[in-house]
């Protein structure tokens, strides 16, 4: 596959143009689909004046394909990642992880969807024609000055609290609506914001099932009617709309952490209700990691410290008390080996600020939150968890496979291009 990173525009406000970044077009970039077991090829073009690298969130590749930091593309280059793919059926994402340069990349538009089928999926019963009754909603939120250019990061405060939007954004659109067929729809949801934690639902309440967590799909359907996805997150949902009101429609509703509410999108349903199909109980086989089988522990404190310690350039976002240094390794695990990572979030439950966890290259399990079962929407395998101020998340990882160096961090994109962020490397 060929692809470029690349400058563009779109006009998202009446009256203005946004100077915009994407892959192969303005702004996000084409869905990359591929079965487990297929051999990988990608040829990436960086035309930006500055270096970028394309990062494949909750892909388990090799170290250096990888496209953290430690893999830059400079500008005018080619990257070419060839990898085999092993793990199962997902929806992940791609998306840039320069130093210091991710958050700004990745709002100006640079993200794009990466889908795993496998035997499981293709097998079961569920929607699965991609723009008929299977559909990617990517979520993001945007501001903007007067002139319709993007207003990113401008102060301590945005560093801190992340870039929170007040323009809701799904698949590069405001206030998008779709036509469904009558009948049970499939919808594939990330949260591509750079900090934001939303709550998703629907105007009439109506409920849905989750059938996959960030890396795949569940045991079991899980019955909700609404879904929290933290920044970096994603779930598959299966919404029945064989009762849509024609000419209402269904409202997607979508609610930030700060209590903004945002009319996402609607969905219209103009032709004849389809047969129905009872939707499968049983998904997937999960191997649920035993805590018996963990060789250790080790303690990763996230700290968000306040204001007056100096927030810009990054001096108050740490892990375990550091800022990230790239010549430095922060944790050693053997390969093979499977460990409980507790994750404590130091930060004030009054005055706090929540972080979400990504892992590269692994997907993991959450053990507990503060000694409690994680919720049912939970149990499956994760690649970015959130941590609320004051709490103590457990979660347990296996490293298979690969050896070499990878990311963890905050996936507030402005908390990890301003220091929360470690490294850590699998050796034999």
């Amino acid at each position: 596959m060929r692809f470029k990173a690349q400058r563009g525009s779109r006009s998202f406000l009446p009256g203005t143009t946004t100077p915009t970044m994407g892959y192969n077009g303005d702004f996000l970039g084409p869905t990359i689909r591929v079965k487990n077991g297929q051999q990988f090829h990608a040829d990436i073009e960086n035309t930006l004046d500055e270096p970028t690298t394309v990062h494949w969130h909750g892909l388990h590749v090799p170290a250096k394909w990888d496209g953290g930091p430690r893999q830059v593309i400079p500008t005018g280059a080619h990257w070419k990642p060839e990898f085999t793919i092993r793990q199962p059926a997902a929806t992940l994402w791609y998306h840039p992880h320069a130093m210091g340069l991710t958050g700004e990349q990745v709002y100006n538009g640079l993200a794009g969807l990466f889908i795993i089928d496998d035997e499981v999926s293709e097998r079961l019963n569920i929607p699965k024609q991609y723009g008929r009754d299977d559909f990617p909603l990517i979520i993001q939120d945007r501001r903007f000055f007067q002139d319709g250019h993007f207003a990113y990061a401008q102060n301590m405060m945005d560093v801190m609290n992340g870039v929170i939007g007040n323009h809701l954004l799904v698949n590069g659109a405001e206030k998008p609506f779709l036509d469904v067929p009558r009948e049970k729809v499939r919808f594939r949801v990330v949260n591509g914001s750079n900090s934001s934690i939303y709550r998703i639902s629907f105007a009439d309440e109506r409920p849905f099932f989750q059938i996959a967590t960030d890396g795949g799909l569940m045991e079991k359907p899980v019955t909700l009617t609404s879904l929290l996805l933290s920044a970096g997150e994603r779930a598959e949902i299966i919404v029945d709309f064989a009762d849509n009101n024609p000419a209402a429609g269904v409202t997607l509703l979508v609610k930030q952490f700060n209590g903004q509410l945002f009319e996402a999108m609607r969905f219209t349903s103009t032709g004849p209700a389809e047969n129905q199909t009872d939707l499968p109980q049983d998904l997937a086989a999960i191997n649920w990691l035993k805590e018996s089988d963990a060789v250790r522990t080790r303690t990763f404190v996230m700290k968000t410290m306040g204001m007056d310690m100096g927030m810009m350039g990054g001096g108050g976002l740490t892990i375990n008390g550091k800022h990230m240094d790239l010549k430095r390794i922060d944790e050693t695990v053997k390969l093979g080996t499977t460990e409980i990572w507790e994750i404590r979030n130091s930060s004030d439950m009054m005055m706090g600020m929540p972080h979400s966890m990504h892992l590269h290259d692994v997907q993991f399990q959450i053990l507990d939150r503060n000694g409690q079962t994680p919720e049912p929407r939970e149990w499956g395998h994760k690649d970015t968890v959130l941590v609320m101020p004051g709490e103590v998340t457990r979660i347990i990882v296996r490293f298979a496979d690969y050896t070499g160096i990878y990311m963890y961090h905050c996936h507030l994109l402005e908390h990890e291009d301003n220091g929360m962020m470690g490294q850590f490397e699998i050796i034999r």
